[in-house]
């Protein structure tokens, strides 16, 4: 890596520790949710320019047609265009987007990137909750801003427990990834538990820098406020139903209970996925 590369990095991770990452995200939360139509048609008209963002794939393919950012944001994709896979013993992927990492959880660790790991406890935020999937297995997904934002189930399962864990808001991309330690298990989240036909399984929604939101089926749009929530429920959701929605970029992390389903072995960090693709399988 040039020098001059390496101190890009190095100013772009000292100023995710000096902003006031909050703050940050609850301004952006406020201009995303603006229905004012010049506000909202300039934010729009940018942000699909600067990411390229592909509207053949959905709903609503005129941008002009959302009500606000966040709308355009957690736009629906239309009828048929992801397919999910229909095999009962299949794992799917709960979003669009790329593996960041995937494979066993080792003595309660998951990886996160080259030298960097965190404990699955610290990630679930309760060690009851956590034993299940200590000996495990995992995947990360990192949806980038160009990919759709809604988080849907990879398997059927009972949602029998949500809980909030606050935490900070860093960004999930790759050098952050590499650089500061226990990222996922810091930043804030919305943790989903579920009983399944195979065991316990978890989906964890990772919110990030600028995230103006995270929002699940089960809780509606979470509402931050500095401590953990664990809220009780019994609410059957079938593979591909949407699970939850991300209101700007981040990352979904799944767990399973160890022996009970593989990842095909073709995927590793960076393969790029889609919502519905078949990851692994029941045992």
């Amino acid at each position: 890596m040039s020098l001059t590369s390496q101190l890009k990095k190095q100013l772009f991770l000292q100023a995710q520790r000096i902003v006031p990452q909050h703050q940050l995200s609850r301004v952006v939360g406020k201009v995303a949710a603006s229905e004012n139509p010049i506000v909202k048609n300039i934010v729009i008209q940018a942000f699909k320019n600067k990411y390229q963002i592909d509207l053949s794939v959905a709903e609503q393919n005129n941008p002009l047609q959302y009500k606000s950012f966040n709308e355009f944001f957690t736009r629906a994709l239309k009828q048929g265009v992801r397919q999910i896979d229909s095999d009962s013993r299949s794992i799917v992927s709960p979003a669009d987007g790329a593996i960041s990492q995937i494979g066993q959880i080792t003595d309660g660790e998951v990886f996160q990137a080259k030298g960097q790991s965190f404990s699955v406890e610290q990630l679930v935020g309760d060690p009851k909750l956590a034993a299940p999937f200590k000996q495990g297995q995992f995947a990360t997904v990192y949806l980038s801003p160009r990919d759709y934002h809604r988080v849907h189930m990879p398997f059927s399962g009972t949602l029998t427990e949500t809980l909030y864990v606050p935490g900070e808001l860093f960004s999930v991309n790759q050098v952050t990834a590499e650089n500061v330690p226990n990222l996922f298990a810091r930043n804030e989240r919305m943790v989903c538990l579920f009983d399944t036909e195979i065991g316990r399984m978890a989906v964890v929604l990772v919110g990030a820098m600028i995230v103006a939101g995270i929002e699940t089926v089960a809780t509606g749009k979470v509402k931050p406020n500095g401590r953990l929530d664990l809220q009780q429920h019994q609410l059957e959701l079938q593979k591909g139903d949407e699970l939850g929605r991300f209101y700007l970029g981040s990352t979904a992390i799944v767990l399973f209970e160890p022996n009970t389903m593989a990842w095909d072995a073709k995927f590793k960090a960076e393969s790029v996925v889609v919502m519905g693709e078949r990851l692994g399988q029941v045992l």
